[in-house]
């Protein structure tokens, strides 16, 4: 039996507004972490110095490759990206999904070289930050120095966050309540998106089958918690999401 949903209102893509003079970019990766301690764009003029808009890169397309030289980090200002690499047997391992005002790059830091491909989920932009002059700019400036620990820190956490035997529905619950917790903070909805990554690859990523993400997608709209129409969801019950993925959420 087929049951045709509904169909949804179309959520809003993020675009980043690029600011002006004063105002950061609506998607900055360091604005809120600069806004905190008092600085302003006009402050942070040699921060600004080092950035070049790149792109755009269409859907397929690699930002950057496995094994390329580590000299620049990216900050995405439009569109959505997945890290992978490919093990000795060919087959790919989603490590990450990016959004606006994510940081791709970073795990290139020691071995100065990338460990892992960037793809493009869809069109995407980014801010590329020359990181031998980002590293000494930060060494003066502390606030700077300080967001990129947090940001390192924050992209070993997101390594291990599936770590440990968890269920299918733990895994997607979490997944989707961090989605929207991610989105949320950048000033997008939190409750209605697109998902630019295929089921295949979230199921890669949350280490289950394609058809139990499927499966377990259906469950969760039957229980009324979701709405989904190809890659449009609706988070119902976000608090209903929450406890289920509870054991992997953070407080």
């Amino acid at each position: 039996m087929v049951i045709r949903m509904r169909s949804l209102s179309s959520p809003v893509r993020p675009i980043a507004d690029d600011g002006d003079a004063v105002r950061f970019c609506s998607t900055c990766a360091f604005s809120s972490a600069c806004i905190a301690v008092g600085y302003g764009k006009p402050e942070l003029a040699e921060l600004h110095c080092l950035v070049e808009h790149v792109g755009p890169f269409r859907a397929g397309e690699h930002v950057f490759r496995t094994g390329d030289p580590f000299r620049a980090i990216y900050a995405v200002r439009g569109g959505t990206v997945k890290t992978c690499m490919v093990d000795k047997q060919g087959r790919e391992q989603v490590l990450g999904f990016y959004l606006p005002g994510e940081v791709i790059g970073l795990n290139a830091i020691y071995p100065d070289h990338f460990p892992c491909d960037a793809i493009a989920l869809e069109t995407a932009y980014f801010c590329r930050f020359s990181f031998p002059a980002m590293s000494a700019l930060a060494a003066r400036m502390p606030v700077v120095q300080q967001h990129l620990f947090r940001l390192i820190s924050k992209e070993l956490g997101a390594a291990s966050l599936l770590a440990g035997d968890h269920s299918a529905d733990t895994r997607m619950a979490a997944f989707l309540v961090d989605l929207s917790e991610r989105y949320a903070f950048r000033g997008f909805s939190d409750t209605r998106f697109h998902l630019s990554m295929s089921r295949a690859d979230i199921a890669n990523y949350l280490r289950l089958a394609a058809e139990t993400v499927s499966r377990v997608l259906s469950r969760f709209r039957s229980q009324g918690l979701i709405a989904v129409e190809g890659r449009e969801l609706v988070l119902r019950d976000p608090a209903g999401l929450r406890a289920i993925g509870q054991d992997l959420l953070a407080d």
